[in-house]
Parts: structure tokens; sequence; C-alpha cells
């Protein structure tokens, strides 16, 4: 799948660089687990499997996807959600 900008949506299934499991993406804006200094783009759990644990969750940016398999469901809440998120991610990742 073509590159995709701006954020994806929850339920895109994607493979990260270097990765040979594909990654469901859960939510957004995660810290690391016991490491609050840094805030990731994405959170995901490995792909068929789902979520397992909070410990077995990934938390990547959107610059470490390699390739997009599969994009979660958009519609118009999503998209205005996605703007919002958007915003909310520059002025945390700019502070």
């Amino acid at each position: 799948m073509e590159r995709f900008e701006g954020t994806l949506p929850i339920g895109s299934v994607v493979l990260l660089k270097n990765g040979t499991k594909r990654v469901m993406i859960l939510g957004y804006l995660r810290y690391r687990a016991g490491d609050q200094t840094r805030i990731y783009d994405y959170c995901g759990c490995t792909y068929p499997e789902g979520f397992i644990s909070p410990e077995k969750t990934a938390v990547f940016d959107h610059s470490d996807i390699a390739q997009i398999y599969s994009l979660g469901y958009q519609n118009a809440q999503q998209i205005a959600f996605r703007q919002k998120l958007s915003e909310i991610r520059n002025k945390k990742k700019n502070a």
C-alpha cells in the first residue's frame, strides 16, 4: 500500500522497519512503560493475535512504519478526530 500521510486510523495493520510481525494500531500518543520522557505516535499489538497484555504492546512513531497492509475504518468522525489529534501531537512533540 502506498504511503499514508497523516495519522493512521485505529485498526490499521502495519509492518515496522526491521520487523517480522505485523502490528495493529490500538491507540495514539503513548509513552513507553516506565518512561514518560518521550511520547510516541502509536501503540499497537501483534496481528492477528490482538491485545494480549500491556507488556506485549509496542509503541512507535509514524516514521518507524515500513509498510501499511490495511487501513482501519474511516468515516467523518474519525477524520475530524485525526485532525484534532494531529494538532495535539504537534504541540506535545514541540514542547
